[in-house]
């Protein structure tokens, strides 16, 4: 069960400097080639298994999933663009995002007309290469800065795309930290996307990193609830685990999408379709209480794999916790989403919140007053001032009357929390004391 104090582990996490880390991970990740399938995908979660034991698990071409069906496996060794001198003048050698994704191979010379009608650039970011995709659609192209595109001579191009899209795989991984009950919370993040740092570099490495501190707590206090990983492809990743994993699904009760928890911008949490769940709750009285700005947004049936673990079908408790949200950044897919756009200093202070959210999950319980006529006298029992310093004390003797009152089997601490104003950690820390005092019973999960 994870108790520690919010406040302490911020200041816990802080010390040991795991941001650093997490980027240097990311690091390593970085110049990846990704995509929904392929050796870029197994090469990325290999390298997270040395880290975890992450469990791979391969889902052949052609496989029937819901509406969808797993796609064929793509993979690319190079390509290129030279002019007539024979100069490269688009080269994926020098970033993967110069490649539409998912191109089909291809060697022919044309005319930079021809050309033209498979360039991609983004003419209000002249120095930026964007990120396109062709999953579904077979295709190919080149994305490069809008600069680069304007300086294009006339003349002869030769194209070279030395990809491959056959019948293979789609590959995800998934690491299952068992608890005391079957109930499970669920942490997903798409392992799909190639050099973008914020989208999604960020949610594999903090998705790692709160896996390896939930295992290290395990050892010696097991948590209640049991923790699914997920680290799949968008979209058809998440579609793909619900289809072949429905019983499963049925036992997550909380659940949080990781995305964009890299940069500087404010926390952001998309509320699951439900608007009301614990964990909706449970995210607002963590941020309500981490003395930073915050922003809570209502859900909506587009963004990540939130929206397909909320699908009617489904309806789960999955939210989305991040910092900028997806598309509000101006680098948001494109080559200025780099090693530079994420810190080590909001990979920490993402992975502390993320933190202090499972602590609230694992320590919201419901207590029945086991001396409810009156209050009971809490002066002979030396409850009075027993908590932290004069400033903090009367805040304690406070938050003590609130459990209290409303330990009536029917108010969990995350409802006294809501109604009180205190914090839920306060709130916890006594429940503790007085249930030691013999004033409170738990009441039975």
């Amino acid at each position: 069960m994870i108790v520690d104090n919010t406040s302490a582990k911020l200041d816990q996490l802080n010390s040991q400097e795991l941001g650093k880390f997490m980027h240097a991970l990311l690091t390593e990740l970085y110049p990846i080639c990704r995509s929904i399938t392929g050796d870029g995908v197994r090469q990325s979660l290999r390298l997270l298994q040395a880290q975890i034991p992450l469990t791979l698990h391969e889902v052949p071409t052609g496989t029937p999933v819901f509406d969808w069906t797993v796609p064929k496996e793509w993979n690319i060794r190079d390509a290129y663009v030279k002019n007539a001198r024979g100069e490269k003048v688009i080269d994926f050698q020098q970033s993967n995002l110069h490649i539409l994704n998912y191109s089909v191979p291809i060697h022919q010379h044309m005319s930079l007309r021809e050309l033209k009608q498979h360039l991609y650039s983004l003419p209000d970011q002249p120095q930026s290469i964007p990120y396109r995709t062709a999953y579904y659609a077979e295709n190919w192209g080149f994305c490069l800065t809008h600069e680069r595109l304007l300086a294009l001579e006339e003349g002869d191009y030769e194209v070279y795309i030395d990809s491959t899209l056959a019948d293979g795989h789609l590959t995800y991984g998934e690491l299952i930290v068992p608890g005391t009950s079957a109930e499970t919370i669920l942490i997903s993040c798409h392992c799909c996307h190639p050099s973008l740092c914020n989208d999604n570099l960020s949610g594999m490495v903090l998705s790692t990193y709160l896996a390896k501190m939930l295992l290290e707590q395990q050892a010696t206090q097991p948590s209640h609830y049991t923790y699914r990983f997920l680290f799949i492809p968008g979209t058809i990743g998440s579609i793909t685990w619900l289809a072949l994993h429905e019983a499963e699904a049925s036992k997550i009760k909380h659940g949080l999408v990781v995305a964009c928890v890299g940069d500087a911008g404010a926390l952001t949490y998309k509320k699951s379709r439900r608007g009301d769940a614990e964990i909706d709750r449970a995210v607002a009285q963590v941020l309500a209480h981490s003395n930073q700005p915050y922003a809570m947004v209502d859900f909506t049936p587009f963004g990540y794999d939130e929206r397909q673990y909320c699908s009617p079908g489904f309806n789960l408790a999955v939210g989305s916790l991040s910092r900028t949200p997806y598309a509000r950044f101006p680098q948001y897919h494109t080559s200025d989403d780099n090693l530079s756009f994420v810190t080590a200093t909001a990979l920490d202070d993402s992975l502390a919140i993320y933190w202090a959210v499972l602590a609230l999950l694992e320590q919201n319980r419901t207590y029945i007053n086991l001396s409810p006529k009156g209050e009971p006298q809490l002066g002979r029992r030396g409850l009075y001032g027993a908590f932290g310093g004069k400033k903090d004390t009367k805040a304690s003797e406070m938050a003590m009357l609130w459990v209290l009152n409303f330990s009536d089997g029917q108010h969990s601490l995350l409802d006294i929390a809501e109604r009180s104003g205190y914090s839920f950690q306060l709130l916890a820390e006594v429940a503790r004391t007085l249930q030691s005092h013999s004033l409170l019973q738990e009441e039975t999960r």
